[in-house]
């Protein structure tokens, strides 16, 4: 198997160095506009070499196509055009929707497989990339029926390789879970974040009173907004409608804490201590191992 990885920060090079590894690609290109994570890429040993799309594609059994999703759905049409018939084209975007409506009546459409494996950090770069990121993760592959079955043999068998547990669902249904499960973890540490910002005039105190639950719960916020922004620009419908909910509750925590009806509180907060039974289950069932 020869492999292109285009984009080379934390999705692309840990997956290039985990199908390298576990023998999955003989050799792996990489393909990156950023010289700077080019040069980090081959220092790194993430990749045996750096190619280009006009030039190499032609050669590869399989592309995978790991960069920002905006950048996805402007490429994904014109590496489809460039591949040979034989060859695989997996995508690892954050939303589906929009990149399979780009490519619905692509000549080459059975030759990509729409993907998004749960697995990343908040961290960016080449220098970001760990091998065993994806280790029993769980992935998406959406419309598999719109993807020939050569091909999501192919796409079933490199994430069987990194030992991911896969879901089969549509693009509408990924986005909405998306929404919900990722993207408004993410405004949510974004917003807080700002929050604390706001208070220049004590921040060094503010961060020496932090413990741990204040730096996980701004973990997220340290994520790349080059990759974020169009995530939440392609799903913003779906993003929208998670957070109008999320405001609805904490509004009625903080009419709980003006109105002074402190025995609400405690519900509000005993109720949500119910996500604990139901993770449990979940992870009982092999489920929601990654972010």
């Amino acid at each position: 198997m020869k492999l292109a990885v285009i984009g080379l920060g934390l999705i692309g090079g840990s997956l290039s160095v985990d199908l390298k590894r576990l023998g999955f690609a003989e050799e792996v290109i990489g393909v990156d506009n950023d010289l700077a994570h080019c040069k980090q890429a081959l220092d790194l040993s993430l990749v045996d070499r750096i190619g280009n799309l006009e030039s190499d594609l032609q050669e590869v059994d399989m592309v995978i196509l790991a960069v920002p999703v905006d950048a996805i759905l402007k490429i994904l049409p014109e590496i489809l055009d460039l591949v040979k018939s034989s060859t695989t084209v997996i995508d690892m975007g954050s939303t589906k929707e929009l990149i399979c409506q780009a490519v619905e009546g692509h000549k080459h459409r059975k030759q990509f497989v729409p993907s998004h494996p749960m697995a990343g950090s908040e961290s960016s770069g080449p220098s970001a990339a760990v091998a065993g990121l994806f280790f029993k993760k769980t992935a998406i592959i959406c419309d598999p029926s719109q993807s020939g079955e050569y091909h999501l043999s192919r796409a079933k068998s490199l994430y069987s390789a990194l030992h991911m547990k896969l879901i089969f669902m549509s693009p509408a249904e990924h986005d909405v879970h998306a929404a919900y499960v990722s993207h408004l973890s993410h405004v949510s540490a974004f917003a807080l974040a700002n929050t604390v910002l706001e208070k220049r005039s004590d921040l060094t105190t503010l961060f020496d009173f932090a413990g741990g639950g204040f730096v996980s719960a701004v973990r997220l916020a340290k994520s790349s907004p080059t990759m974020w922004s169009p995530i939440f620009e392609q799903n913003c419908n779906h993003v929208i409608d998670a957070l109008d909910s999320y405001i609805d509750h904490l509004k009625l925590f903080q009419k709980s804490l003006v109105t002074r009806k402190f025995e609400e509180t405690r519900m509000l907060m005993a109720k949500a201590n119910q996500i604990k039974q139901a993770l449990h289950a979940i992870h009982q069932e092999g489920g929601l191992n990654g972010g």
